[in-house]
Formats: structure tokens, C-alpha cells, sequence
């Protein structure tokens, strides 16, 4: 028997994976959507106060809350000095079907769009949307036509969204492609199927989405790739200068649309 050691040779090592491929992840400028809750609290608060003046005083005139006499889009109203009414409108409801829809509405859209925009920017594009759409409704509008809602502002987001998506197309790719066309379908069912029925002011909602244009084209995020792999960051290439000059252009503009209604009519 032999006891001298026997040379082996060695066992084939199990194969080792591959070294995983690191992915760059890109932050994108996100803002958590807070503002666009905040709205739609607010807005039902207001509803809330329109059903209980009515529980509590019954109808002011004509089937009108008191909240509507005193804040619904009344063109005679305006053209005696009552120019809040020209934003007041956005509070106000109809109906429970009415709010329901709009909040819907609002919330499918503001909370992506302010992820992009930003706090500032959102509640001006909120604001300057609906006073556009309420001015444009009383200059080209039934005369004798009584209107509120919300709609006036959510149609300006779906612009912004539009604008936004389009703008930054070369980075969002096939995305882009795909939301400007579900843009352009959506605002087309409400404008021109929707917007047949009766009592649904089509004109205020030609107007928030020309405000909603103007002001996304001239101040929605502009993003661009920066740095140097693996520190890649995008990044938003508008100045805050540029939130006021489009704020001020959107303002002045829809402004003296009004004046030339109150002065002309």
C-alpha cells in the first residue's frame, strides 16, 4: 500500500457571474404634489358652503346659492366693477356630478403636472388659466349666460401638460409621443362632444387653454442632461425671471380682452 501523497488536480472553479452592468438612474426635478391637494380641498370646502347657504337661506334668485350670486361669472355683474368674479368662479359648483368630475379631472393632471412644475409656477399656471378662461368667456360668450366650475383652469393644465411633453420630447421619447396624443384626444372629446351640451360654457374653456398655452410655453420646464457619467443630473433650464415675464404677458393680455368687453359692449 502505497502512502505517498497523490498529486490531484485541482477541481474546476463553478463559474462566477457576470459583473452586473451599473444603470444609471437620472433624478429628475421633482416636486411632491402638495398644492393640487390643497386646491381640491379648498374647492370642495366652498361646495360644501354653497350646499349649506342653500340648506340653511334657500335659493338666492334665479336658482342661484349665494355663493354663485355673489361669485359666479355674471357679465352685467362685471361690467359694473365686480372684476372678482373674473377668478371666483373656479370655487364654485353645481352639482355634486359637477365637483366630482372636475376634482377627478384636476387631480389626473395636477398631480403629474406639478411634479414638473413646481409649487410657484403651478399655482400660477392654476390661477392665470382660469381668470383667462372666465375673461375669454365674457368677451366671446352668451351675454346672458351664467358660469362656474373649475374647468376653465383644468383646461389650462391640459395645455401646460401638452406644452410640456412636447418641449421636452428629445428626453421623454416614445412617452411624449404617446401623452400629446392622449392630449389632443381628450381635449378634443371635451370641446367638441362635451362641450355640445347644454349649459357647459365651451368659450371658458377655449380661453383656459389658450392662457394655459401661453403661460406653459413661455415658462414650463425646459430640461437638459447634465454632467459626466455616472453624475448625471437633468436639470431645469428656465430662469424664475421668466415665471413673472409670462405671468404678466397672460395677465395683460386676458386683462385687455376685458376692458375692450366692458368698454365696447
Amino acid at each position: 500500500m502505497n502512502n505517498s501523497p497523490v498529486d490531484k488536480e485541482p477541481l474546476p472553479s463553478a463559474p462566477q457571474p457576470a459583473p452586473a452592468q451599473q444603470v444609471t438612474r437620472v433624478p429628475f426635478p421633482f416636486s411632491p404634489p402638495r398644492l393640487t391637494f390643497i386646491i381640491i380641498g379648498i374647492t370642495i370646502f366652498f361646495y360644501i358652503l354653497q350646499v349649506a347657504s342653500v340648506g340653511i337661506y334657500g335659493y338666492a334668485v334665479y336658482q342661484l346659492d349665494w355663493l354663485e350670486l355673489f361669485g359666479a361669472r355674471i357679465n352685467d355683474s362685471i361690467r359694473a366693477g365686480q372684476v372678482w368674479r373674473l377668478i371666483t368662479p373656479i370655487l364654485l359648483h353645481g352639482s355634486l356630478t359637477h365637483i366630482l368630475f372636475n376634482m377627478y379631472s384636476l387631480y389626473s393632471l395636477g398631480s403629474q403636472l406639478e411634479k414638473f412644475y413646481g409649487y410657484k409656477r403651478f399655482i400660477l399656471l392654476y390661477l392665470l388659466a382660469g381668470f383667462a378662461g372666465n375673461a375669454f368667456s365674457f368677451l366671446v360668450g352668451p351675454q346672458d349666460g351664467i358660469s362656474i366650475g373649475a374647468s376653465t383652469s383644468i383646461f389650462g393644465l391640459a395645455a401646460a401638460e401638452g406644452v410640456f411633453l412636447f418641449q421636452n420630447r428629445k428626453i421623454l421619447g416614445e412617452q411624449a409621443r404617446s401623452g400629446i396624443g392622449n392630449i389632443f384626444f381628450v381635449v378634443a372629446l371635451n370641446l367638441f362632444v362635451l362641450g355640445n351640451i347644454p349649459g357647459i360654457d365651451n368659450w371658458g374653456h377655449i380661453g383656459g387653454l389658450l392662457g394655459g398655452l401661453i403661460f406653459s410655453w413661455m415658462a414650463g420646464p425646459i430640461w437638459a442632461v447634465e454632467g459626466i457619467h455616472p453624475n448625471i443630473q437633468i436639470v431645469d433650464k428656465r430662469e424664475p425671471r421668466e415665471f413673472l415675464i409670462s405671468a404678466v404677458t397672460v395677465l395683460v393680455f386676458f386683462s385687455i380682452l376685458t376692458i375692450s368687453g366692458i368698454l365696447f359692449s
